[in-house]
């Protein structure tokens, strides 16, 4: 990503980056049939200008190459998730993340997948870095 977005999304223009996170790029109309099935001319202006909004905010980028303009997310779902938990660990536990983590792993029922990939993450970050690389 160029430059970090500055303003967070809203709910709504955060519900279309996810789309464009799930369905990878995407035209205003293909969104908005997603969005709302059936919908009408008032909502493709919704979405465009929630697409405008997310462009002007640094979240999405317009690929203006044909007639019919593309957008595509600007930002990974997890450099976004990792921005928020952050933020979150800043403003509520001094900037640790341990308090954060640690009420998911007690809150959350986890599947005995989902603690294997916790434990294989854990793992690698425990090697030094010139392990993990080769």
């Amino acid at each position: 990503m160029d430059s970090k977005p500055r303003e967070l999304p809203t709910e709504t223009e955060l519900s279309l980056l996810q789309l464009l996170w799930d369905q990878g790029p995407a035209t205003i109309r293909r969104l908005t049939e997603l969005l709302y099935p059936g919908g009408s001319a008032s909502h493709y202006a919704t979405v465009q200008k929630l697409l405008e909004r997310l462009e002007d905010k640094g979240y999405v980028r317009r690929d203006r190459s044909s007639m019919t303009h593309v957008f595509e997310a600007k930002i990974r779902r997890d450099q976004y998730i990792g921005g928020q938990m952050r933020a979150m660990a800043d403003r509520l536990c001094g900037g640790s993340l341990t308090p954060l983590l640690t009420h998911l792993l007690q809150a959350e029922r986890l599947s005995a997948e989902e603690r294997r990939e916790l434990r294989r993450l854990l793992n690698q970050t425990d090697r030094p870095k010139s392990d993990r690389d080769g």
